[in-house]
């Protein structure tokens, strides 16, 4: 009935819909609109995975957030794959809807973008002849954003800088300024000219830069205007090395030269230098005429840079080009401590023509450079690195890891309800709480980490080399240093956060990339109670993120006690009573309706969880036993215990204080173990299980003959009862193999004085059989299926006799 509602709900609608189920994303309906924009006959994509709908890799990506549950309403635009295997270009909503309490669904609306596409495909011819036209100019262009974003470069630019190949065919700002950097000698100015430039939207300049290719560049700078205003910048390029074959040329060049703050001298091509900048003259003290003839050995010689003279012309000769700190003197005999960068200048032939000296004043730079990091990339209030600070460091992790094939990590973090203290306690004690949690956060860190502060309660932490083993310890320990009560003014309060994290490269090899994704990981953790951290989920495929979204609803529904325990009925076939039940776990979710244990417990088993579901079920259970025993009334519960959850080294101390809590007599307790559990290191095992019966708690063999059955540890291993698994009593009045295998395990059991229950017992045919076989006890849908607490009361507990008077009535 209510599918035939849902078929004429959308049926009304003009856009295409889709209803799919939201745990396996198959769809399981489809109006007229949708089958005819996707050519598809009637009622065919019933059914379908709607993953196969999908015409691209970005597109699966899609639906693994989706199946991940990262949102509840996506808007996009996409292609979708008709019948035909054509490609539909459509604009896409999906949203999950709850019907009723027990059912949840995705609504994806698709509508056709065809005609839009065919506008931005004329779009995309201007922007072709555009680019031909950048294409036809004789100089290197390349074009930016005010804030330096590469938006175009022609081909020219990149041969005149000789960008490698992988950086023409991606788009990667980072890493084509890096190598900018290292191709020019002096890379301290020019990002000092780059920045000045940046703060200038009106600025036009023009720079000689110098290569360690030994290329000149003039470089050429406007701004770049759209109705009046400026909207980024044009650099034009020109090798002028020709220009400089010349001594007019290199005189022309000098004079470009006499603006620059650095000292700067050229040499002929036996090293002899033939002019200066003002500069220079400054700097040494020494005048042109002073310079004029001498080498570079004979101006730079003194005592203690006999050494180094001779490392700096091996360098020369071999590489035409040396860096490096060096002591000088000036003309008055003062000591000086400078950068100086030496590159030598070839004709087409390789000969070299000239050697091109720059010269800084090391200790003014360093001072003023430290000056400038410490107001533009440190955060006012807490110092920590801002973001421009932030991201260069980031910046560095990148170059670094991507050379070695390492690794790091982003940890985006923020404050739970931290708006609360601002507007309770007013904004200046809040920044003291900020400072506060700065201090810890650093104590989390080691040296070679970096905190930041992006604004308000926003922090990142960037942890170097850290793989997502590291990241989690760390989250974890801010987690639980932030948490550690705050005393301010004599006000006592505390402060959780939430926080995303992002590995690098799997989340990302940009920076904005892993920021954002961090950031999204965090606003995942924020929408599903705070508190707590969680990686970021894209590369993961739709299984491993549904399992991901399973562990971790099954984490908070076990925080919020949303687990809960069914009791099924223990029939004794001699008494033809109920004398007990088995605990049964149950769940259901908001999202994902009622999950089947077969779904979550091998999940919980996986992740380890199952040790704390172990735990709450065990007292859970025992509770529940001691308020059903009462008043002298004897009723058994059954109890299922995991291998992981057996394994633990305080089980049998758990089971025991979970017991004296209840005040239950432990023989009310029977628990269920696997063959897989007695068979593991059975010396360890057997003390265990006789540490269990000294309790007085009773054992029983869980779906006895499915797995590995040895005869030997039934006999040495305390145990009362065998449960003979449901696939042998399903067939077991038509199948003369589980008779024989049913009277076997019967046969074995008594043999060795133990009881034996067989589980599944639906049919009255079954139980009769089993009574003829001399089986003890049965459970099943003949008697009951699992029913809650109150069920179980009203049908099993409404008298002191009701359990004797419980008759077999099917459900």
């Amino acid at each position: 009935m209510m599918q035939r509602q849902w078929e004429a709900l959308i049926e009304g609608m003009i856009e295409g819909v889709l209803l799919v189920d939201p745990l396996q994303l198959h769809i399981i309906a489809a109006n007229r609109s949708a089958h005819k924009l996707l050519g598809a006959p009637a009622n065919s994509l019933i059914g379908a995975p709607v993953v196969e709908l999908a015409s691209s890799p970005e597109d699966v990506f899609f639906w693994e957030d989706v199946a991940a549950g990262l949102s509840n309403n996506i808007y996009s635009e996409t292609l979708l794959k008709r019948s035909d295997d054509s490609i539909v270009h459509v604009v896409r909503r999906v949203s999950l809807v709850h019907l009723d309490i027990e059912t949840t669904l995705y609504v994806v609306a698709i509508r056709d973008h065809t005609d839009q596409r065919h506008v931005e495909t004329e779009l995309e011819k201007l922007i072709a002849e555009l680019r031909a036209t950048l294409e036809s100019t004789a100089d290197g262009i390349l074009v930016t954003d005010l804030d330096g974003g590469i938006r175009s470069y022609n081909h020219l630019f990149a041969k005149l800088w000789n960008l490698p190949e992988e950086l023409l065919t991606q788009r990667a700002d980072a890493a084509v300024y890096a190598w900018m950097d290292q191709c020019i000698v002096d890379a301290s100015h020019y990002n000092e000219r780059l920045a000045i430039i940046r703060r200038s939207p009106l600025l036009e300049s023009s720079d000689v830069l110098v290569l360690h290719s030994g290329k000149v560049l003039e470089r050429v700078t406007l701004p770049q205007y759209a109705r009046g205003r400026p909207i980024g910048r044009v650099y034009s390029f020109r090798d002028i090395s020709q220009r400089l074959a010349d001594q007019a040329r290199i005189q022309l060049a000098s004079k470009v030269f006499e603006a620059s703050t650095d000292a700067i001298f050229i040499t002929d091509q036996d090293q002899k230098i033939i002019t200066i900048n003002p500069s220079f003259e400054r700097l040494t003290q020494f005048a042109e005429s002073d310079m004029m003839g001498l080498r570079i050995e004979q101006f730079l010689q003194n005592q203690s840079n006999a050494e180094l003279i001779r490392t700096l012309q091996r360098e020369l000769d071999l590489h035409g080009f040396w860096e490096g700190e060096i002591w000088n003197r000036r003309k008055d005999g003062h000591a000086y401590l400078c950068m100086i960068s030496l590159v030598r200048v070839h004709d087409e032939h390789g000969r070299v023509l000239h050697t091109i000296g720059f010269f800084k004043d090391r200790t003014e730079s360093y001072n003023a450079k430290q000056k400038i990091e410490e107001l533009a990339f440190s955060d006012a209030l807490t110092g920590l690195p801002n973001r421009l600070l932030l991201e260069e460091r980031i910046n560095q992790s990148i170059t670094h890891a991507s050379r070695s094939n390492g690794e790091f990590a982003l940890l985006f973090l923020d404050l739970d309800n931290f708006k609360q203290i601002n507007d309770s306690l007013g904004h200046p004690f809040g920044d003291r709480v900020l400072i506060e949690v700065t201090e810890r956060l650093k104590n989390c860190l080691r040296q070679v980490d970096t905190a930041a502060r992006l604004g308000g309660d926003e922090f990142v932490l960037l942890l170097h080399q850290a793989n997502a083993s590291g990241a989690e310890i760390c989250a974890r320990r801010v987690l639980a240093d932030l948490a550690a009560p705050f005393s301010l003014d004599g006000i006592q309060f505390s402060v959780t956060c939430s926080i995303g994290i992002a590995l690098y490269p799997a989340d990302g090899s940009k920076i904005e990339d892993l920021i954002k994704n961090a950031d999204s990981a965090m606003y995942y953790v924020k929408e599903r109670g705070r508190s707590d951290f969680r990686f970021y989920q894209r590369q993961m495929n739709i299984g491993l993120l549904s399992r991901m979204k399973i562990d971790h609803a099954m984490r908070q529904a076990l925080e919020h006690q949303e687990f809960r325990l069914y009791y099924q009925p223990l029939f004794c076939l001699e008494t033809n009573q109920v004398f007990g039940a088995e605990a049964l776990i149950r769940w259901y979710d908001k999202d994902m309706g009622e999950v089947s244990p077969a779904k979550f417990i091998p999940i919980a088993e996986e992740s380890g969880l199952i040790v704390a579901i172990g735990n709450w079920v065990i007292h859970t259970a025992i509770a529940q036993a001691a308020a059903w025993n009462k008043d002298g009334r004897r009723l058994s519960i059954s109890v299922n215990v995991s291998a992981l959850q057996f394994q633990q080294a305080n089980f049998v101390d758990n089971l025991a204080n979970a017991l004296d809590d209840a005040h239950l007599d432990p023989s009310c307790i029977a628990l269920e173990l696997t063959e897989s559990i007695l068979i593991r290191d059975v010396e360890e095992t057997l003390k265990k299980l006789n540490a269990i019966a000294k309790l007085g708690v009773r054992m029983s063999i869980d779906d006895f003959g499915t797995g590995y059955s040895s005869l030997s540890y039934l006999k040495r291993f305390p145990i009362h009862k065998l449960k003979i698994d449901r696939s042998f009593i399903m067939n077991l009045t038509k199948d003369e193999s589980d008779v024989a295998i049913v009277t076997a395990i019967i046969s074995l059991a008594h043999a060795l004085k133990l009881a034996v229950i067989a589980e599944g017992v639906e049919t009255q045919e079954q139980k009769d059989l089993l009574c003829q076989l001399s089986c003890n006890e049965i459970q099943g849908f003949l008697i009951a299926k699992a029913l809650n607490p109150h069920e179980f009361e009203a049908r099993f507990l409404q008298s002191e006799t009701a359990l004797e008077q419980a008759s077999i009535v099917k459900p």
